[in-house]
């Protein structure tokens, strides 16, 4: 089994959706800071970083997208996030694009959620909760945020202190995920 002293295990179990945020509590922009320091830092395919954030910070343009969020009866609990970072596809460079067509993969969608990952691992290792949200208006939080028409938000990351206590992962066996040499 894998050792509990690895710092990178204790944070990746410590890390989970929080959908109960401490509306009064801001988040310092130097914690933002490093939080999205992390999220550039991410890999991605032929180094094509296919992604710009939008950290939304601003309290009444939080609470705008917080209902952009809050679709068709979703993500209700947005409305008390007190940031939010929107990910936004951009295109990848040439080596990416021509791999992603040979391949038949999305490599930059690909990206944005390994960078979604290193964006809330950060978020974690600063105390501070987040949800990652992929339904929501695309349209509203593009007209809120000034995105062109020809963009796309592929995920927004809801940012807050938890008001939850940490609860247990409910993950499959270890042995049935995972095989070495073979598939089993």
């Amino acid at each position: 089994m894998v050792s509990k002293t690895n710092s990178f295990l204790t944070l990746a179990e410590l890390r989970q959706s929080d959908r109960k945020f401490d509306a009064t509590r801001p988040i310092a922009e130097e914690a933002l800071q490093r939080i999205v320091s992390a999220g550039r830092l991410a890999p991605s395919a032929c180094n094509g970083q296919p992604w710009h954030f939008v950290v939304v910070t601003e309290k009444q343009l939080c609470r705008e997208v917080g209902k952009g969020l809050n679709y068709l009866g979703m993500n209700k609990f947005c409305l008390n996030a007190v940031a939010y970072i929107v990910i936004v596809k951009e295109s990848a460079n040439l080596t990416s694009t021509i791999g992603a067509k040979w391949k038949n993969k999305d490599f930059s969608s690909i990206d944005i959620g390994i960078a979604a990952s290193y964006l809330t691992l950060a978020a974690a290792s600063e105390k501070i909760g987040s949800c990652i949200i992929g339904w929501f208006n695309e349209n509203k939080i593009k007209e809120l945020l000034k995105i062109p028409s020809n963009k796309r938000i592929e995920l927004v990351i809801a940012l807050g202190y938890s008001l939850e206590n940490n609860r247990s992962k409910k993950r499959k066996a270890y042995n049935s995920v995972i095989s070495f040499n073979k598939y089993d």
